[in-house]
């Protein structure tokens, strides 16, 4: 029955030098979102809760250029396996005009209207004007990080995932120290506590920015010609567009779905102890899904790369390999995590951020929630990131990803708490509805082989 998972030491060992790098580079960027949130969280809980709120369009941002790396890996790991680099040029040019462009108006709107912006989000007026200005400055950090993460995806796509952890990993620590400085006003600096957590931010995504420039320039794996990249040809833009496009689209309705959440729980009664718990238990449930992303991605390449080299036999048994595998590795980590929520973190973890009593039961609920759906959740993130995009199904991986999330999840988790009025749990019960119709379709789709496309030939 499970025959498909005897694929030999290579197979795993090449899986494993894929995913470990991601693994690291996903461990940097949630740590770093682990420490803003303690070092912010040791002002109060209402600084805490401004921060998550003002996050939510960077997280839109952030899922948006996600979209862009995963659309443009769809065409690049095909590409990638068919030797095709002036092709791949051409991919990460357009990526650079689109990340560019949409990371632009994001900051422009963040910095000409934020408290406005805010007011859409939350109507805790405690919390709009730290928010607000957390929001200014942070957005432009975003012109930089949008084009840093086109190219260091593309890389990932070339089966060279450690060029993003070397850089995150120096972005990381730029950040953590200005933290440190603008934060507490620490070496003569001012105390700028919420804005200085922007600062370092800003700080920290320009570093990034400038390591990249460096290693494009001298790199001789991959040689990025600006060329190509500036002007790449109207054929290969439509095909971008035709595959792309709904990845694109599909992660920013996820992201915005997801930040829907945020915005009901604004709207709800305590919403500042549902914010602040919300806050620390998305860095713990970051922190726990990094494994489970870098078996995704591992899987888009590998995938992509298989049916790009004219493997296309054994596309299936591989790509159901890595679902079990995201699945099990799933059970394990909800495991711990459940354990966890009711163990060690509320004891150790949650005082660190100064969490009162009624925030601290709210937080062990949305981890006990969150530890019992990660198998389900490990599976769809694999089959529908990892193995439906990078067989080139990326309508059906959109339709399944957005569909459950926006006609069903949201409305129910709307109407519990913002109509009927009811406690936190039942926007929970909504999430957990969701996870459960995303598992059904996307087994279903994958079960039907019809995901397996070689999008590089000609006339595709």
């Amino acid at each position: 029955m499970f025959s498909y998972l005897n694929r030999g030491s290579v197979f795993y060992r090449n899986v494993i030098s894929l995913a470990l790098p991601i693994l690291f580079q996903n461990l940097i960027t949630t740590s770093l979102g682990m420490i803003d949130t303690f070092m912010v969280g040791s002002l109060g809980e209402a600084p805490l809760a401004a921060v998550a709120q003002a996050n939510i369009p960077v997280f839109i941002i952030q899922l948006v250029i996600f979209g862009l790396q995963s659309g443009s890996s769809v065409l690049i790991s095909q590409y990638w396996g068919r030797g095709d680099t002036d092709a791949i040029n051409r991919c990460i040019g357009i990526g650079f005009y689109l990340a560019g462009a949409i990371s632009a108006v994001f900051a422009l709107v963040m910095f000409c209207f934020p408290e406005q912006l805010m007011r859409l989000l939350t109507n805790n007026e405690e919390l709009i004007p730290l928010a607000a200005g957390y929001a200014r400055i942070v957005g432009v950090s975003y012109l930089f990080n949008s084009i840093t993460g086109v190219y260091t995806g593309a890389h990932r796509s070339m089966e060279n995932p450690q060029l993003g952890l070397w850089i995150y990993a120096a972005s990381m620590l730029t950040n953590t120290f200005l933290n440190w400085v603008f934060i507490f006003g620490n070496l003569g600096a001012p105390r700028l506590e919420v804005e200085g957590a922007a600062i370092a931010t800003l700080t920290s995504r320009i570093v990034e920015f400038a390591i990249m420039v460096v290693y494009a320039a001298k790199n001789r794996r991959f040689r990025l010609k600006l060329s190509l990249c500036l002007r790449p040809d109207r054929a290969l833009v439509e095909k971008f567009f035709r595959f792309a496009t709904p990845v694109v689209v599909n992660e920013t309705l996820w992201g915005m779905g997801t930040s829907m959440y945020k915005v009901i729980m604004g709207h709800m009664a305590d919403s500042t102890h549902i914010l602040a718990a919300r806050a620390i238990a998305g860095n713990v449930e970051d922190i726990s899904l990094v494994a489970v992303f870098a078996i995704a991605g591992t899987a888009a390449i590998v995938v992509g790369r298989e049916i790009g080299a004219g493997r296309r036999a054994t596309v299936y048994e591989v790509a159901a390999a890595l679902n079990t595998m995201a699945f099990l590795c799933g059970a394990v980590i909800g495991a711990v995590l459940v354990v966890s929520a009711h163990t060690w973190l509320p004891a150790v973890v949650y005082p660190l951020f100064h969490l009162t009593p009624v925030s601290a039961s709210i937080a062990t609920l949305i981890l006990t929630f969150t530890g019992a759906l990660m198998p389900l959740r490990s599976f769809d993130s694999c089959n529908t990131v990892g193995v439906l995009r990078g067989g080139g199904d990326s309508r059906a991986a959109a339709v399944i990803d957005v569909s459950a999330m926006w006609l069903v999840a949201i409305p129910l988790a709307a109407i519990f708490a913002l109509v009927l009025r009811w406690d936190i749990v039942w926007v929970y019960i909504a999430i957990t509805i969701e996870q459960l119709v995303k598992f059904t379709l996307g087994l279903t789709r994958f079960r039907s082989r019809a995901w397996i496309n070689d999008i590089t030939r000609a006339g595709q």
